[in-house]
């Protein structure tokens, strides 16, 4: 199963939402993964290399991945059919490289704010995913909500994204999501992503 975390718009909090989801099955569903950072920052990978030398297990392995090693490694990797492959894409999506990437996915998580540029490059992620990998499934979730902002867009918006697959519930800007490592998650964020992560894996087993 490869699952990608991806949007056009960078800062929409894919990367954080891919390390959280892949210690999220890996220590409630007691799943293997693995996570493919082809993010050009590689947050995750620097992460996770920094956290090597705690005494705490490793729940996963992280790979940088550049996009022209991208088709001989994933053809490797799933020969593990018992694998979940996390992919953290660049924050961009014009680049013809990425089109093997894209092509390979099962399922597209997709993050986005409640404003007119994160709902445009979501529209945009979206259209050109369903041209290349119409097959794919979507999930997508509204992310970093702040309590105090009415959010005029809001309605219009999730009706959208609705007709092109599954909306999660909203997940409120918090600070414990600024203390995500590779290895734990957080108690105080557990009852919020875990109706949201449910929904991934709902429709990643459909």
């Amino acid at each position: 199963m490869i699952i990608v975390f991806g949007n056009q718009k960078g800062g929409a909090g894919k990367s954080t939402l891919a390390m959280l989801f892949s210690n999220y099955i890996s220590l409630i569903n007691k799943t293997k993964a693995i996570i493919l950072d082809m993010d050009y920052q590689r947050s995750i990978l620097s992460q996770y290399e920094e956290e090597r030398i705690l005494d705490n297990p490793e729940l996963y392995e992280v790979i940088g991945v550049d996009l022209d090693t991208f088709p001989d490694i994933i053809d490797m990797l799933k020969e593990n059919k018992d694998l979940s492959i996390i992919v953290d894409l660049p924050g961009k999506i014009d680049d013809d490289a990425l089109i093997p990437v894209i092509q390979a996915a099962d399922v597209f998580v997709i993050p986005f704010e409640y404003e007119k540029k994160s709902y445009q490059s979501t529209l945009l992620f979206d259209m050109i995913t369903k041209e290349l990998n119409p097959g794919a499934k979507k999930v997508f979730i509204p992310n970093r909500l702040k309590t105090s902002v009415n959010y005029s867009l809001a309605k219009g918006i999730n009706e959208e994204f609705q007709n092109n697959g599954i909306l999660t519930k909203p997940l409120s800007d918090r600070i414990a999501f600024q203390r995500i490592t590779t290895r734990h998650i957080p108690s105080e964020l557990l009852p919020l992503i875990k109706p949201v992560f449910e929904s991934i894996t709902t429709v990643a087993n459909e």
